[in-house]
């Protein structure tokens, strides 16, 4: 049954008018998303059965182009509205700290730095630039590398935390794996670079390992 034949206080659009976008499902939301179904299928129909394909809705807003693209009914158009719906979420999670908000506690900065990293297809190394209160200046992508690993060079650290003129810093690299488990190569990268920004005055509060469900803290180690 097509949506408009349902009764109004059951249609997405018009609960979500009356109750509040947290009242719907997910797949309530992706239908209001998609706007359309396909012949045989209304929208939150085929919400339902793209969620239960991908497993999540991560997984499917994390999809590639390809991927979604061959599921009928599913074209660009569709493709590029899913893409800006989850990069609105990102930017929506993150808004508060790109502010200036003081990290307050490791959750906070563990919670952000996972909605930034742990989607990543490769391996990535960022800075989190602080000032001398431990407000954010900027969180910078430096190293991009493959599933295996990236190379980080001290030298571009440097000059990167010179250009942002911070105080401190907060490594951080995700594991495409999903596990955040520090390697040797982790704790050595960690302790040239906390040498090198020593050089410039530049603190090294903690080095963060994102995996898929957890973070590690270098730092609550005893490893910094």
């Amino acid at each position: 049954m097509a949506i408009h034949q349902w009764q109004t206080d059951e249609r997405p659009r018009e609960r979500l008018m009356s109750q509040g976008a947290r009242k719907l499902s997910d797949a309530e939301l992706l239908a209001i998303t998609l706007r359309t179904g396909i012949p045989g299928k209304n929208a939150v129909e085929l919400a339902r059965e793209l969620l239960q394909e991908f497993g999540s809705l991560r997984q499917l807003l994390n999809a590639d182009q390809q991927q979604l693209t061959n599921i009928r009914g599913f074209g660009p158009v569709k493709f590029a509205q899913f893409k800006a719906v989850a990069e609105l979420g990102l930017r929506y999670a993150s808004e508060n700290v790109q502010r200036g908000e003081a990290f307050s506690s490791p959750e906070q900065t563990e919670n952000y730095l996972r909605s930034r990293l742990r989607d990543h297809h490769q391996e990535v190394f960022a800075c989190l630039w602080l000032d001398n209160r431990h407000r954010l200046i900027q969180f910078e992508e430096l190293f991009f590398g493959t599933i295996n690993g990236a190379s980080v060079y001290s030298r571009e650290v440097v000059r990167a935390a010179l250009r942002h003129n911070a105080a401190a810093t907060i490594l951080c690299h995700n594991h495409p794996s999903g596990i955040a488990e520090p390697s040797n190569a982790d704790r050595q990268i960690t302790e040239r670079l906390k040498q090198a920004l020593e050089l410039i005055d530049v603190v090294v509060l903690d080095h963060i390992i994102v995996g898929d469900e957890s973070c590690t803290s270098l730092a609550q180690r005893g490893m910094i």
